[in-house]
């Protein structure tokens, strides 16, 4: 098992700039993939980003891909998404999950397949 624990959340302008930040309390954190999702109010939890564990591969929701990006650092086992021209529509609580994977150029874009997740950090963007 893995615990994961999201930061840098808060309040930013439209326009505005956020990183998150999912730390892992599991060495070696290269042996997880990791996903990022969202949860608006009265909305699914929607997939965001997603990074295989050596970071070689990745993959967006098409309306943050030009915007958003995910990264990790293996030795700080963390996996960060950096935030860019945020928009309202952005507005969502951020979660990060993980799973164990046999291969680190693994990565997966749906809920169930993550078996670890965070407590979620808020982003609000205003207008």
């Amino acid at each position: 098992q893995v615990q994961l624990l999201e930061s840098g959340g808060g309040l930013v302008q439209a326009g505005g700039s956020l990183r998150l930040a999912c730390a892992a309390s599991r060495r070696p954190f290269s042996t997880y993939a990791v996903g990022w999702f969202r949860q608006a109010p009265g909305k699914e939890r929607k997939f965001v980003a997603t990074i295989s564990g050596s970071g070689g591969r990745t993959h967006y929701l098409d309306s943050v891909k030009d915007r958003f990006t995910i990264s990790r650092d293996n030795a700080r086992n963390t996996v960060y998404l950096q935030m860019n021209t945020l928009k309202p529509e952005d507005t969502a609580v951020y979660y990060c999950a993980a799973r164990r994977t046999l291969s680190s150029d693994t990565y997966y874009t749906t809920s169930p397949s993550y078996d670890e997740w965070g407590q979620g950090t808020q982003v609000t963007v205003s207008s």
